[in-house]
């Protein structure tokens, strides 16, 4: 049998007359540029285990007004993982995780949002809000308030989140978040009451200006900044504008609902498209844990702000601000 192969006096490898010809290298094949590489989708830049803590964080930290962007900014410095805030999966990952806590505020909220759809649609039939009508004037007052906020959001969101979006920007707004909550409460135009939190909570919002509804909503602005609550500052606006904790805790999660919902569906296409290869798996995992700690998270600051402040919340932000600020400044 011949040898397809032999070696060059020279000592090069050569082809032997006859020989069959050597095979061209894997990438030359006819055909080979159809071979598929390995796919980017393949590749998850969030890990399970980063999406089961990113998403157990969300859930708390959306509805406590602790800033769950901010939480999201200095968590993955702190654990050393390659997440940034500015990283395109990163932020179609938190659509799924938005998405999940909106949609618990809605169900949680359901037969509220049932009755203030009602008397919308009744005070538009009449083409006027009556004095007696609870549901319909809390209704325009959502509606009020929730408008500044969207057109704000939707013109200052990106440039925000890229200017302060670095860990020790974060850091840093926390800590300032915290003390806006100590300040919220000193500010606060009743104090706290025994049975605050009896009788009927939607009447007592409703009773609430123009002004100050828009105030209140307009303030959730200020959550577009990485470290800055989104709840905790309509919280304290409530506060400031003559509600009890309870109260302004319920109103501030009715303001949040069709902000948040409405964010994540003009997102969603992000993660049902091409740029959600990769991060849709984590992401509903991601969602699932952040769906189960918001309902846990709602009913609890419900029955919290019953008797209790903004204090031990505002003590937490500056104590974890301050912490974070000194190691990232230290190298951590």
């Amino acid at each position: 049998m011949p040898l397809s192969e032999g070696l060059h006096p020279c000592g090069a490898l050569v082809a032997l007359p006859g020989a069959a010809p050597s095979r061209p290298p894997r990438d030359r094949l006819p055909g080979a540029e159809a071979i598929p590489k390995l796919s980017r989708a393949m590749h998850h830049p969030i890990s399970y285990f980063q999406a089961v803590i990113l998403g157990l964080v969300q859930g708390v930290a959306e509805p406590f007004p602790i800033s769950s962007l901010g939480h999201g900014v200095v968590l993955p410095r702190l654990a050393g993982w390659n997440i940034h805030q500015n990283d395109k999966f990163f932020l179609t990952f938190l659509v799924a995780t938005h998405l999940a806590t909106a949609l618990v505020l809605l169900a949680f909220f359901a037969r509220d949002w049932l009755r203030i759809v009602r008397g919308l649609w009744r005070s538009l039939q009449m083409r006027e809000i009556r004095a007696d009508d609870v549901d319909a004037r809390l209704g325009w007052l959502l509606v009020a308030g929730t408008i500044p906020v969207g057109i704000i959001g939707l013109l200052l969101e990106t440039s925000l989140r890229k200017l302060f979006a670095s860990p020790q920007t974060a850091a840093a707004f926390l800590a300032i978040n915290g003390i806006a909550l100590l300040i919220f409460e000193r500010l606060r135009r009743r104090p706290p009451r025994p049975g605050d939190y009896l009788g009927d909570a939607d009447a007592r919002i409703a009773r609430l200006s123009w002004r100050q509804a828009i105030a209140v909503g307009t303030s959730q602005a200020a959550a577009l900044v990485p470290g800055i609550s989104r709840s905790g500052f309509s919280m304290g606006g409530g506060l400031v504008v003559g509600l009890s904790n309870e109260d302004a805790a319920r109103y501030s999660f009715l303001l949040a609902t069709p902000v948040i919902l409405a964010a994540a569906a003009l997102k969603l296409p992000e993660l049902l498209g091409t740029e959600g290869n990769g991060v849709r798996g984590p992401a509903l995992v991601a969602g699932v844990c952040a769906a189960a700690t918001t309902f846990f998270a709602v009913k609890f600051l419900l029955r919290f702000f019953q008797t209790n402040r903004l204090t031990p919340f505002g003590v937490y932000c500056i104590g974890l601000g301050v912490v974070c600020t000194l190691v990232f400044a230290f190298g951590g």
